[in-house]
């Protein structure tokens, strides 16, 4: 196919992201810490880091470790909670910080981050910060729930909803505790996902055409 695009899903192990890309003939490949759940042989188990130079035409970061970030943890930087001091919270929203840094500024020409709201510590620790171009949420892909996320964009525009239902459940927020409960809230949202490969995946091949 002419318009294939070479396309690196970050931090992502259910392969949803990847799926969409790859369903509309782009060569997309995802990398995570964990295999792959569909234990698919487009899949890099590893540190997305050490791949970012390999020639991609877009990378989208469905879901970086976010929980020393986001606005709604920075609670634990003054108050740490059970079994975790202090010095571990802040090494921790170092690591993080660092992460999304790497991603944000990786030698790639259109860039997609997604991540929950950030407090200040984290936006001092990120080189090339700015705030994010949108948030979206999944009640206007399809999906009637309610989990605002912002994307932080390079070279992309922002995504335009796609199909706008009924509902504002806060399913994600509402999910019992459990071994596996952080695993399903980095689950990303399939509507998403699909408006992502068909919006970006045109406005990156018209660009390329068009250089």
């Amino acid at each position: 196919m002419t318009n294939e695009l070479r396309v690196l899903v970050a931090c992502e192990f259910s392969g949803i992201v990847r799926c969409a890309f790859a369903s509309r003939g782009h060569d997309a490949w995802s990398c995570d810490l964990l295999p792959a759940e569909d234990r698919s042989n487009k899949h890099i188990t590893g540190d997305v880091r050490d791949i970012l130079d390999d020639g991609w035409d877009l990378l989208v970061v469905a879901h970086p470790p976010c929980t020393r970030l986001c606005n709604s943890g920075v609670r634990w930087l003054s108050a740490p909670p059970a079994g975790k001091t202090l010095d571990q919270m802040w090494r921790e929203l170092d690591e993080g910080a660092a992460l999304f840094s790497d991603l944000w500024n990786a030698p790639i020409e259109r860039i997609a981050v997604e991540n929950p709201v950030m407090h200040r510590h984290a936006k001092e620790r990120i080189r090339n910060y700015q705030e994010p171009a949108q948030s979206v949420q999944p009640w206007q892909f399809g999906h009637g729930e309610v989990k605002r996320t912002c994307l932080w964009l390079k070279n992309l525009p922002a995504l335009v909803p796609t199909n706008i239902v009924e509902g504002r459940t806060p399913r994600v927020h509402h999910m019992s505790p459990g071994p596996n409960r952080w695993k399903e809230r980095s689950r990303f949202f399939p509507g998403i996902a699909e408006a992502m490969a068909d919006q970006w995946g045109d406005c990156a091949e018209q660009d390329r055409r068009a250089a």
